[in-house]
């Protein structure tokens, strides 16, 4: 009998298990998992010349894909610039390297994101400062002439962390062929080495602030000029993200340079409000060179530190700071009045996007992860005061059970109260521009298999089409595939056409402050208007 090698031996198993789970799944979906084994094939037919040489990706079933494709070179601490050009074939079949970042930063140290399968824990992934401006694409077409809506994705993680691929279900294949659409997601610069402002200085360092909101423009100035090589249209690109992405999101809707690169928005869990100060940050990037036992003369050597000493300066400078002066400290965008010219929202909604729809919403439960019934009304409102005060715990209730009648009292201890409040706020700033529409969501379906609730990121696998690939968090029942279907077909009608829609909901109105519309995502989906105004004004006062 012939060995069969360690690979083959696995492909097997895989097959049958995929098959064995289309045949038992039970449900009719387009989930990647139930389409048994793909076959992979790659070569001259899976080509793409870019304007700055030809890569080669692979074809997986039917969608095309590409991954690490370099989008632009940066030295350290300046503002991206465009690749270099190159000869021959590059391949481009893996995921390139992620931006360096702290370890302690990765998503999986965090043992309440077990369920999450956050950071693909079993795989190494590869940290490069010089190697990470890269992109992956998955599209069911290249070279045909076809214009493609184009769906470029901004990771979470703060500013701090992450990567395209540190979620399973970041992988484009399943949205780009449900949706016939163009998925782009990319790494860019974080942390230190994205966010620090070294502006103070001037001459070369002039414009070595928000590296990391560079690196993102310098990404959708690479679609602009080779999208349609990809059967993409450059003409039809949205932008979206979810925590720190939805953050960058906000931040990219207040940046000249990326007027006409995009076209929608969406902010999922990452309404940002306001940036960082001018002064604060260019006072902490001086108080950063100083950690490093550098001056403005001597700024050459900056070179010759690994990333490690930067980040411990940087943290070391973040601490002093805070201390000194009773803010949080740490490294994030900042309106520096050039390249993000004013605050994003706070309070009007940038004038330079006027033109842009945006789809911007929250989860029910956010950053609180242990979902459990079972106190009642008393001991809840017992816990309420210890934490509130008696007037407004009682306050507090009243609210609840008026926005949310019928709901379990336990639900009280779990809700979110800090970014539902900001989404609306963005919303209605949006709103009052007489633009372009907002369209305000908020999630709430919970998985049956754990305690996570609709908590921060549950609605990633949905509206990506990837419940599977996220099991351990979503459960992949019935029930989860038959509510995949409605958020993927939203957020694809929403890249499509500015407006999200989708067969199971009823029809979603813009956000105005007349009406407050707010589309409540679960089983049964519904559009509310101005049902919890009370508990947000309890909950934030």
């Amino acid at each position: 009998m012939k060995h069969k090698s360690l690979l083959d031996l696995l492909l097997t198993v895989a097959a049958g298990l995929a098959l064995l789970s289309c045949a038992h799944g039970g449900h009719n979906v387009s989930d990647a998992v139930c389409e048994g084994i793909r076959s992979i094939t790659a070569g001259e037919n899976t080509q793409v010349k870019t304007i700055y040489g030809t890569v080669e990706g692979y074809l997986d079933g039917t969608i095309y894909t590409f991954k690490g494709i370099p989008y632009a070179k940066a030295e350290r601490f300046m503002p991206p610039q465009d690749p270099d050009s190159f000869e021959g074939v590059r391949m481009c079949k893996i995921y390139g390297p992620q931006a360096m970042q702290d370890e302690h930063l990765r998503w999986n140290f965090e043992p309440s994101q077990a369920d999450y399968a956050f950071g693909n824990q079993f795989v190494v992934e590869k940290m490069d400062e010089q190697g990470c401006l890269v992109l992956n694409v998955w599209t069911p077409g290249i070279n045909d002439g076809k214009k493609r809506p184009v769906f470029l994705w901004c990771h979470g993680g703060g500013f701090s962390s992450g990567s395209a691929h540190d979620l399973p279900c970041y992988e484009g294949y399943s949205l780009a062929k449900k949706g016939d659409i163009v998925v782009v997601n990319l790494n860019h610069r974080l942390n230190v080495l994205g966010y620090v402002d070294l502006s103070a200085l001037g001459g070369k360092w002039s414009e070595s602030v928000n590296l990391g909101q560079q690196d993102i423009v310098k990404a959708l100035e690479w679609i602009h000029k080779n999208i349609d090589r990809f059967g993409g249209d450059p003409g039809q690109v949205t932008v979206g993200g979810q925590s720190g992405g939805g953050g960058k999101v906000s931040n990219l809707l207040a940046m000249p340079s990326a007027k006409g690169l995009f076209h929608r928005a969406v902010i999922q869990s990452g309404s940002r409000l306001g940036t960082g100060n001018k002064e604060a940050s260019q006072a902490l990037g001086l108080a950063f060179i100083k950690e490093l036992g550098l001056t403005p003369a001597t700024m050459d050597k900056i070179g010759s530190f690994s990333y490690e000493e930067l980040a411990e300066a940087g943290n070391r400078a973040s601490r002093k700071m805070a201390e000194a002066t009773g803010t949080r400290g740490g490294f994030g965008p900042t309106e520096d009045g050039t390249i993000i010219d004013c605050q994003p929202f706070g309070p009007d909604a940038p004038e330079i996007s006027k033109d842009i729809p945006i789809l911007v919403g929250t989860n029910f439960n956010e950053f609180r992860f242990d979902m459990k019934t079972g106190p009642s009304r008393d001991e809840v409102l017992a816990q309420l005061t210890e934490t509130m005060g008696a007037d407004k715990a009682q306050r507090f209730a009243a609210a609840f059970e008026k926005a949310y009648p019928g709901a379990d009292p336990s639900d009280m201890l779990f809700i979110d109260n800090g970014a539902r409040s900001r989404a609306v706020q963005q919303a209605a700033s949006k709103a009052r521009q007489g633009g372009a529409p907002a369209y305000l969501y908020m999630f709430n379906w919970r998985p049956n298999v754990n305690t996570l609730g609709a908590s921060h990121g549950m609605e990633l696998p949905f509206m990506f089409n990837n419940v599977s690939l996220q099991r351990e968090m979503t459960g992949a029942q019935e029930r989860a595939y038959r509510f995949q279907e409605i958020v993927a077909d939203a957020w694809i009608s929403f890249i499509k056409t500015g407006k999200p829609a989708a067969k199971g909901m009823p029809e979603w109105l813009p956000y105005d402050e007349k009406d407050g519309c707010t589309m409540l995502l679960d089983d049964k989906c519904e559009l509310k208007r101005h049902f919890d105004d009370e508990l947000i004004a309890v909950a934030t006062e």
